[in-house]
């Protein structure tokens, strides 16, 4: 992992926050994945910390975070974000986030729209059924599963990397967090930013869903025009030969975001 510029915990909404900064440029916000920092915060924010100024926060209660007596939501997650930003004097960012870190992405730009230059959502969904029914049964089981994965977890070098989280606890908050129903339409139809959607090939997500996501943020309603001028300010990817868990390493994810971010 890349040593960071600065590093420190904020004190934002009842916990400890986790941040590192990375690199100089325009601020953007990286927002991990469940369970675990890492595979976000290795050469995919290298690679962004090359033209940007990285913000790298561990969500509450995961990582090198403190958690709270309270269940987790991505609103909360979300407003932890935007509390860190005031805390680091950041008045505007553009924000990614990858899977669950998408869902957190989303209500950032939701929640606090006047904070988000651009957005970029990698492998999430905007509505719980945008995933397949056997992901959904998988998280089903997860709250009850905890204690038994986290025991292999723990004999992991995920254990070394974060030694004083509890992994029962986290196993069994991410499963209560994914079995809570969302339908963020309406939402998602209102936001301004404009945004970059990511998805693999063989995805987790349906192919159906990511066409809708992209249809309400005014994709996909017409043909370009010759010049291209009639298209929307967002973009849609679709990386093939990926899948939801291998997605970030495909190099071509950071330079679409990348090459989206740095476009007008």
């Amino acid at each position: 992992m890349r040593t960071p510029d600065t590093k420190g915990h904020a004190k934002v909404n009842g916990v400890e926050l986790y941040y590192e900064i990375h690199g100089d440029g325009p601020p953007l916000v990286m927002l991990h994945g469940g369970v675990t920092p890492s595979e976000m915060f290795g050469a995919p924010l290298t690679e962004m910390a090359k033209t940007h100024r990285v913000i790298a926060p561990h969500a509450r209660g995961h990582g090198l975070s403190k958690d709270a007596n309270r269940p987790w939501s991505h609103d909360v997650f979300a407003d932890d974000v935007a509390a860190l930003l005031g805390h680091l004097g950041i008045k505007k960012a553009s924000v990614m986030g990858y899977s669950s870190g998408g869902d957190v992405a989303l209500q950032v730009a939701i929640r606090h729209p006047e904070l988000v230059d651009k957005l970029i959502v990698i492998a999430a969904g905007f509505r719980s059924d945008g995933y397949y029914p056997e992901v959904l049964q998988a998280f089903a089981q997860m709250p009850a599963a905890a204690p038994m994965i986290a025991a292999e977890v723990a004999k992991s070098p995920l254990a070394t990397l974060y030694p004083s989280v509890n992994w029962e606890t986290v196993f069994r908050k991410t499963g209560e967090l994914a079995n809570q129903g969302y339908d963020w339409s309406a939402s998602v139809a209102g936001i301004k930013a404009p945004t970059l959607l990511v998805f693999a090939d063989a995805d987790a997500i349906r192919p159906e869903h990511m066409a809708e996501f992209y249809k309400l943020l005014g994709g996909g309603q017409r043909d370009a025009g010759i010049d291209g001028s009639l298209r929307s300010a967002s973009r849609l990817a679709i990386v093939p030969n990926t899948t939801h868990m291998n997605l970030l390493g495909a190099p071509s994810v950071m330079q679409f975001a990348t090459e989206f971010l740095k476009s007008p």
